[in-house]
């Protein structure tokens, strides 16, 4: 059966390696992100690799143009059996001066658009006994930086609901996982996008006996 994963707050960086590692095995390609036109050169080489690819404009941190471009994939692609969810926003700023517009904005992408997404794809995951849910975490969530108060808030909110929503999903047969990256993206190194993305297939690869709610990828 062909899988279709959607890559919300899709990107050239990691969102890209991740959509490609799953296309080297066939599966179909949701891409949502607030600009589509941008995603067309990652949608071109997607395409070249005979899968069927679908690129929604989706902004993440609004709930009711995340909600429609889910729509707008179903109706493409069919339900999705695979979620990456990469929604994160730099927030600087120390506790007592960060901009409370701009905290709120950076819970809005990073904790509030993956649990609309999670909502978005679950039903259909329920039904068939069977997802991946894989969200995209990173050390901000276990070792808090004062500078960007706002960014650690956010990844550890989005642990904390990789946590809860296996917790509720697992029985029903659907594996759930929070990557924790503790380290900085960069080609060449082990935090190379293409080396993380391995990670997301075997991931989803696993069996049930090896689920766990995260997986913390350091050096």
């Amino acid at each position: 059966m062909t899988e279709t994963v959607a890559v919300a707050a899709a990107g050239p960086g990691l969102g890209r390696s991740i959509a490609l590692r799953f296309a080297r095995e066939g599966a179909d390609i949701a891409l949502l992100a607030r600009s589509a036109e941008r995603l067309e050169p990652v949608a071109e080489e997607l395409r070249a690799l005979g899968v069927r690819v679908h690129a929604a404009s989706a902004d993440v941190a609004d709930e009711g143009s995340l909600r429609a471009g889910f729509q707008e994939v179903r109706r493409e692609l069919g339900d999705p059996s695979v979620l990456v969810y990469n929604g994160s926003e730099y927030v600087e700023g120390r506790p007592t001066t960060v901009s409370y517009d701009a905290f709120v904005h950076g819970l809005l992408v990073g904790v509030a658009g993956a649990l609309v997404a999670v909502q978005e794809v679950a039903p259909a995951m329920r039904a068939a006994g069977r997802g991946t849910i894989l969200l995209t975490g990173s050390e901000a969530a276990i070792k808090p930086s004062v500078g960007a108060a706002g960014l650690g808030v956010a990844k550890a909110g989005l642990r904390n609901l990789a946590y809860s929503t296996a917790g509720e999903l697992g029985p029903d047969g659907v594996h759930v996982t929070t990557v924790t990256i503790r380290g900085i993206l960069k080609a060449g190194t082990a935090f190379d996008p293409e080396l993380i993305a391995e990670h997301y297939w075997r991931l989803h690869q696993q069996g049930r006996a090896e689920w766990e709610p995260e997986f913390v990828l350091s050096r």
